[in-house]
């Protein structure tokens, strides 16, 4: 998993890799103040999801 930041600072935006399939979200292990319910996003044809709840955006770099 990596975060990425922008100029301004973190973006919620997160590159996550097939072994962290299937995709939730918070992530394990994600600070706790971020805690919502934790709910399974499905990956679209640009390999990405965005969470309903923190509008988190999650972008899978696919690994061979």
């Amino acid at each position: 998993m990596e975060t990425n930041t922008g100029e301004n600072g973190p973006e919620n935006s997160i590159v996550i890799s097939n072994k962290e399939l299937p995709l939730h979200c918070p992530l394990d292990g994600q600070a706790a103040w971020k805690m919502h319910p934790k709910v399974y996003l499905p990956i679209n044809k640009l390999n990405e999801a965005t969470c309903p709840y923190c509008g988190t955006r999650y972008t899978l770099r696919i690994e061979k």
